[in-house]
This record gives C-alpha cells, sequence and structure tokens, in this order.
C-alpha cells in the first residue's frame, strides 16, 4: 500500500509594513518591561473614557469631518525612539507576507540610508488625562529613551509601563496632568462599510488625517501571535503606527499596526488592533506588568468540508482537537483528540484563530464552558483555565487545517522501531505507522502527507503499526480516508480524497 500526509502552505509574497516607532519584536510571547518593577513604585490606576454605546449610522454623509478631526488631534502624538545601537528592526529584514511601520526620519522620507539606525518615529494616543499613552510594542521595543511630543508642541520623556509583542500593543506614561484623553469605543460593535479617520505622523512630516471605511473585520496575518485586526482602506503610512483610528463620532476603535504593501507603502489595506483588545492588553499590564493569558491545552486546526462530513457536522465551523496536552486544563475536563469545539462561554466559535484569542483574554483559573461535537453528539465540558507559560494555549495548526484533502495511494509505510524513532525525533507515547515514502503525484501528497511523519489513526481506528495502515485501506467503501497524523508540531487530522485519480 502507500500514503501520506499534512504540509505547510507557501506564505503571500507580499510585505506587511510594522506602521512606525522603534523596535521590531514578534516572536516572544509575555508583555514586557514593567516601569513598576524596576523602580519599586506602583503605577497608578489606568482611567480610561469609554463609550460603549452603538456608532449613529447615517448613509448621508456630511461635507466636513473638521469638528471630529479637531476633537481627536490634540489626543494624537508623535513618539520618537532612540534605540540601542543596531536595533533598527529593518537593517537585514526578510519579512515577505507583513511589514510592520518603522518610522521615518521626516527630512528623508524616501531614503532610509540617510537615517540613523538608533533613531525612529512613531505615534502614540492618549488615553487618561494623568499621561498614559497607548502605541504599538514595535514603536517602543528596545529603546533606550521614548520622547513624546504633544499637539500642543510640548515634550515629554516617557516612562514605558509595559509592552506585549503578542498583540503589538504597548502604555507608555508621561508626567503630565489634565491631558486630552480620547474615548474608547467598543470595537466589537463597529460593521464593515462603518466610516473611519486614520490619524497618526506619516513618514515624520507631521500629523496627517486620511478617511476610508472598515473594509474587513477579525483579520489575523500569523497563527502565532494574538490578532484580530480591523482592516481599513483609510491610507497609512509609515510612521502611522501607534496612531488612532477612530469613528465620526471622534472615539478610538483601533490602533493603527501594520499594512498589506507589495511597494512598501500604502495601498488601500491597513491593520489595526481593535480598541477591545487594546483595553485587555492596557489592564493587564498596568495590574499585573504583564499580559496573563489563559491556557487550554490543545493543539487545534481549522476544518475543512471533507474535516466536517468525517466528523459529522452540517458545516465547516468550529476547531478540530488534534492533540490534547496529558495532564493539562482539556485533558482534566474530558476533551478528547477528535472532538470539535462549536462554542466558547455560549458564544459560536467559528475558527481556531477566533478561539485562541477568547482563550487567550480568559483570566488564568477562571472556568469556562466549552460546547463540543463527539462523533455527532452535542457535549458541553467545564473547564479551568491554566497560565500560558510562553507561546502555548490552543495553538491553531494552520497548516492542518487549511490542507488539500486527498488519500492514501503512493504512500509506503513502516513500523516505528528505536532507530526511526531516533532518526525522525518520536517520541515513544507515540505508537502507529511511519510514512517512508509518498508519491509526488498521489492524493495523499496533495493532502499534505510527507515521510517522517506518523499515521496513528485511520476513520478513527487506532493504528499501532504499518500491518494495521495497510489493513484497513484495502478494499475502502469511500473515495475518502479521515487520517490523523503525528508530526514534529503535534498531531492533527486531514481527509485524503482520491476520488479524482484515476
Amino acid at each position: 500500500m502507500n500514503f501520506m500526509m499534512r504540509k505547510s502552505l507557501k506564505p503571500l509574497v507580499i510585505s506587511t509594513l510594522l506602521l512606525g516607532g522603534s523596535a521590531l519584536s514578534l516572536a516572544t510571547g509575555f508583555a514586557l518591561n514593567n516601569g513598576a518593577k524596576g523602580n519599586g513604585t506602583p503605577n497608578a490606576p489606568l482611567q480610561v473614557q469609554v463609550d460603549n454605546s452603538p456608532l449613529t449610522r447615517n448613509v448621508t454623509e456630511g461635507s466636513s469631518f473638521a469638528p471630529i478631526v479637531k476633537k481627536v488631534a490634540p489626543s494624537v502624538v508623535k513618539i520618537l525612539v532612540t534605540m540601542k545601537a543596531g536595533d533598527n528592526p529593518f537593517a537585514n529584514s526578510d519579512m515577505d507576507f507583513f511589514r510592520r511601520f518603522f518610522g521615518e526620519d521626516g527630512q528623508h522620507p524616501g531614503g532610509r540610508s540617510h537615517i540613523p539606525a538608533e533613531h525612529g518615529i512613531g505615534s502614540g494616543v492618549i488615553v487618561s488625562a494623568d499621561g498614559y499613552i497607548l502605541t504599538n510594542n514595535h514603536v517602543v521595543n528596545n529603546a533606550n529613551e521614548i520622547q513624546v511630543a504633544l499637539n500642543d508642541g510640548r515634550q515629554f520623556t516617557a516612562k514605558l509601563i509595559g509592552s506585549d509583542p503578542k498583540t503589538d500593543v504597548a502604555l507608555i506614561r508621561i508626567k503630565a496632568d489634565n491631558l486630552p484623553a480620547l474615548t474608547l469605543a467598543d470595537s466589537d460593535k463597529i460593521e464593515v462599510g462603518d466610516v473611519v479617520l486614520a490619524i497618526g505622523n506619516p513618514f515624520g512630516i507631521g500629523q496627517t488625517v486620511t478617511k476610508g471605511i472598515v473594509s474587513a473585520k477579525d483579520r489575523t496575518t500569523s497563527g502565532d501571535l494574538d490578532e484580530d485586526f480591523i482592516q481599513t482602506d483609510a491610507a497609512i503610512n509609515p510612521g502611522n503606527s501607534g496612531g488612532a483610528l477612530v469613528d465620526t463620532e471622534g472615539r478610538l476603535v483601533g490602533i493603527n499596526s501594520a499594512i498589506l504593501t507589495r511597494s512598501g507603502g500604502n495601498q488601500g489595506i491597513g491593520f489595526a488592533v481593535p480598541s477591545n483588545l487594546c483595553r485587555w492588553v492596557m489592564d493587564s499590564l498596568v495590574k499585573n506588568g504583564r499580559v496573563e493569558r489563559g491556557l487550554l491545552g490543545v493543539v487545534i486546526q481549522n476544518l475543512t468540508s471533507d474535516l466536517a462530513a468525517a466528523f459529522k457536522l452540517d458545516r465547516a465551523t468550529g476547531v478540530l482537537v488534534g492533540d490534547v496536552s496529558p495532564g493539562g486544563p482539556a485533558d482534566k475536563s474530558g476533551l478528547k483528540s477528535g472532538d470539535v469545539i462549536t462554542q466558547f462561554n455560549g458564544q459560536p466559535v467559528e475558527n481556531a484563530s477566533q478561539l485562541k484569542l477568547r482563550v487567550a483574554e480568559s483570566v488564568p483559573g477562571s472556568k469556562v464552558q466549552l460546547g463540543v461535537s463527539r462523533n455527532g453528539e452535542n457535549k458541553t465540558f467545564e473547564v479551568t483555565l491554566g497560565n500560558l507559560p510562553e507561546n502555548k494555549l490552543a495553538e491553531a495548526n494552520e497548516q492542518s487545517g487549511n490542507a488539500k484533502a486527498e488519500a492514501l495511494a503512493g504512500v509506503g509505510v513502516a513500523d516505528l522501531d528505536q532507530n526511526t524513532r531516533a532518526q525522525f525525533n518520536i517520541p515513544a507515547q507515540v505508537q502507529g505507522a511511519i510514512i517512508t515514502e509518498v508519491a509526488p503525484d498521489s492524493a495523499a501528497y496533495q493532502a499534505g502527507l510527507r515521510t517522517g511523519d506518523v499515521i496513528t489513526e485511520l476513520n478513527h481506528k487506532p493504528i499501532k503499526s504499518a500491518e494495521d495502515a495497510v489493513a484497513y485501506t484495502e478494499k475502502p467503501t469511500t473515495n475518502q480516508t479521515l487520517v490523523k497524523v503525528w508530526t514534529k508540531e503535534g498531531s492533527h487530522y486531514l481527509t485524503v480524497d482520491e476520488s479524482s485519480q484515476s
């Protein structure tokens, strides 16, 4: 017999610019640099103005947004950063998908070669009258000194309260009172099509306002980060990082963070961190000095239509559990590999990224209700969340979730022995048949099976040996085979569809 599985999709060869400021840190996990820890001085409570009322929508657009700009502009500041030598994030950058905007010097908006590597310019938003300012992590990361220039001409040295690379949010503070703080809106209530204004300091030339609409919600750019971006076509350029995205009532709905670009400049696809996500991060930074994230203890993947059918679901919504960490919160509550999580605290779960963020935003130690489909039967589990130690959580296996389903002809398998376990670093507890070859033109290869993967289940039946694998693929009753496979990233499911194979 022959078969295989899994593999990653090529990233879109488009750049994403981090919008402005200082240094770039996308791989680290916890919030960093709590100012209170260093000098023993506790942070003052964070008191922000919040307006959760829905936006008044009027399809007849006014002739001017000047009143809104006058209201908001004093709350948006310029941030000037001095970094450690050699910390310019673009000095050796080869990022080929999203790029965050690192700030430009206003004297040379087109030529980075003239800009000393240790300086950057970005934007920020005043969120409390006593000096708290919201910006991006990549604006202030690795900064030796942070200067804040207000709209009225005053300039202050800022203290970094904390930053969180996983959401690209940072909080700084200046010693000043009676500042014009911006009111935060409930970003969950914005809708695609709502008019928004982006205010910041593109290219360091001075405060600039651009207009657009909300193009999309719940956007993600990386499975490793906690992202829930608002997408907008309002013009956003380098230096805008940390600037404000506001609605037509002048309330903050997001912090500008990145753009999708081929040229390095604005192409009408910008991304902002929603204000609700910013509020969660800010509160955690002030209270705890870091962002504490909930831990579910599962490896998850998105559903395809074929996987949904294999697990007796009517729709490809929900999240498929590939692995359950032994002794983790999910394991203690009774969740199993092959369960499909459909609800989180009574709210529908659409995809892996959504569940990942919801778990992250939950307080460690809190109890959450999970709605689960198991073999077509609906169940409810109560899980006491753990505390995320590093970059783990409900880890979204985006590769397998998007893998194209196929089948098992053209795959060679063998028993697991001491030599193969050592060669492919396969733990002793993993049982199954290791894939020794996969024909490049096979449906299994298209589905993602690769040499070194371990097949642990076929159509829900456990595989203990190569003989099992061969026996369970003989005389198939359908063209599709549901395969559970172990890889170094963890276990996940895929379907192999041989209906198009001759």
